[in-house]
């Protein structure tokens, strides 16, 4: 599954992948743990709006071609964050966190972000 969800975005393709954690709204974090990668991307990204979530995506796209790997001096990932920013975990899911936390401290939200970038080229 993990490979469906990072091939789509390597192609810019969307696919939706969720899955049911039943009835709990709330989860630990010993249990948030053992989700998988994807699912704890999800939940991460649980809460935003569908029109944050393409503006997520868009600057994804436009900052990285949606790689959790790419690297541009001292900026890395699909957000391209400062890896000072990232604290020394560079994975998927602190990318993610670290991603939603600057825009929303920035920004007030990713389509503000995206905004500002449609202006400035960076954001």
């Amino acid at each position: 599954m993990l490979l469906l969800v990072l091939a789509s975005c390597v192609f810019g393709v969307v696919v939706n992948v969720t899955t049911s954690l039943g009835p709990q709204t709330t989860i630990t974090a010993q249990a948030f743990k053992k989700l998988s990668q994807a699912q704890q991307i999800d939940k991460i990204n649980a809460k935003l709006s569908k029109a944050n979530r393409a503006a997520k995506n868009w600057i994804a796209y436009r900052e990285s071609g949606y790689s959790y790997t790419a690297r541009n001096g001292r900026c890395y990932g699909r957000y391209q964050l400062l890896r000072s920013y990232l604290h020394g975990n560079l994975s998927p899911v602190n990318q993610e966190k670290r991603a939603n936390t600057y825009v929303a401290s920035r920004y007030g939200s990713w389509v503000k972000a995206k905004r500002f970038w449609q202006h400035h080229h960076w954001y």
